[in-house]
């Protein structure tokens, strides 16, 4: 039940709307809080199909994440909230060897939209109702808000694209009990058309169809699993430690308007902050410094392994065979005793035509000797010829 309120609804929604643009939202919209079954039917037939591969969020409880009363059983409406984050990307630096970051894991993007969105609440809790935001979370899938509430349409990447502006947005809702209407009549109609841009950038073919993404094949999410990275993608990962952005950049869109209004001032939107990581450095870099640096990106059981397992793969794919340090930073891994981490710095050092740092390893893991069975990938082109 709401606090007591005599405010007109009307304003209530223009004072709430106000607040989340003054406060940093590019888009801002309202639709109903009715479930969104036919959202829970994709996600059920996705995961019975294997596409989600071990990805939980949205999918762990459908029913739960389209279903906004789950959440707040006295909702009437969502305030739908969309921030950019684009940017242009900066150049690789000249010196060391380095792995890529996709543009929205280089600034705490979600931090920006959650104060945005904590402003629409605060404008409704002051006008006495009650509010509550949800961001990034297993408990609603914000791409589904944001399409009823008439910000975007689904492109082919399956990615939410804003009319004229593309897909580089965070998306987000304010789940609330004041009884808003809806700002769109209808859906915003779709604008991709015959493109097929993204299909065919997509690195590993992870774009089954129109709008549908295997995750058994996506390198974002790859990249956050845990486990081996599979042996038949990591050429196709090449320099990229977190995130993957080949199919927003290959978009029209996207591609044209990285972000509907540039604002340098704000780390990681226009300046490409956090673009770039030095490898080696990642690699030599106790658990302790690589949390501090990057423990807001997605980690599973926030166990940093998983980046230096990144960073092996990507160090095969830009590294220099010559190079002393890389060769030094292989030669660690294999001698440490983590045999997943170890079994990548094998297929690294085969990459890179350095298999003299494999010899004589007769008690290898299991990890590490089913690597040194597998065939050879093919020479990186900084391998020694």
């Amino acid at each position: 039940m709401a606090l007591a309120t005599t405010s007109d609804p009307t304003a209530v929604r223009r004072r709430a709307l106000d607040a989340g643009r003054a406060a940093g939202l590019d888009a801002a919209g309202v639709t109903g809080a009715d479930a969104f079954p036919e959202v829970a039917r994709v996600l059920l037939e996705r995961r019975e199909r294997g596409l989600a591969a071990g990805m939980q969020f949205t999918y762990r409880n459908p029913a739960r994440s389209t279903d906004p009363r789950a959440t707040l059983p006295s909702a009437r409406a969502l305030v739908a909230g969309a921030l950019g984050y684009g940017g242009p990307a900066p150049e690789r630096p000249p010196h060391g060897v380095h792995g890529r970051v996709a543009r929205y894991a280089r600034g705490d993007h979600y931090e920006r939209l959650g104060e945005a969105l904590e402003a629409v609440a605060g404008s409704l809790r002051s006008d006495g109702w009650r509010a509550v935001v949800v961001a990034d979370q297993n408990h609603l899938v914000d791409r589904a808000v944001a399409h009823r509430a008439g910000l975007g349409f689904y492109g082919k990447s399956s990615l939410l694209l804003l009319p004229g502006a593309g897909s580089w947005f965070v998306l987000g809702a304010v789940l609330t009990d004041a009884p808003l209407a809806p700002t769109a009549a209808e859906p915003v109609p779709d604008g991709c058309g015959p493109c097929r841009r993204c299909l065919a950038a997509c690195p590993t073919g992870a774009i089954v169809e129109p709008g549908v993404v295997d995750a058994r094949r996506c390198l974002a999410w790859l990249v956050q699993a845990p486990g081996e990275v599979p042996r038949e993608h990591r050429v196709a990962l090449g320099d990229r430690i977190y995130g993957c952005d080949e199919c927003q950049d290959a978009c029209p869109p996207s591609r044209v308007t990285l972000h509907p209004r540039p604002r340098p001032d704000v780390e990681g939107a226009g300046t490409g902050s956090g673009a770039w990581v030095d490898l080696l450095d990642l690699l030599s870099a106790d658990d302790e410094t690589l949390l501090a640096r990057h423990g807001r990106w997605y980690l599973a059981g926030r166990d940093p392994r998983w980046l230096r397992r990144n960073a092996l793969v990507a160090l095969g794919n830009v590294g220099d065979g010559r190079d002393p340090a890389v060769a030094s930073a292989l030669r660690t891994v294999l001698d440490g005793d983590d045999d997943l981490l170890a079994a990548h710095a094998a297929w690294a050092a085969r990459r890179l035509g350095r298999d003299d740092l494999l010899e004589g390893r007769t008690s290898a893991g299991p990890a590490t000797a089913d690597e040194l069975a597998a065939p050879a990938p093919p020479p990186a082109p900084g391998a020694v010829r």
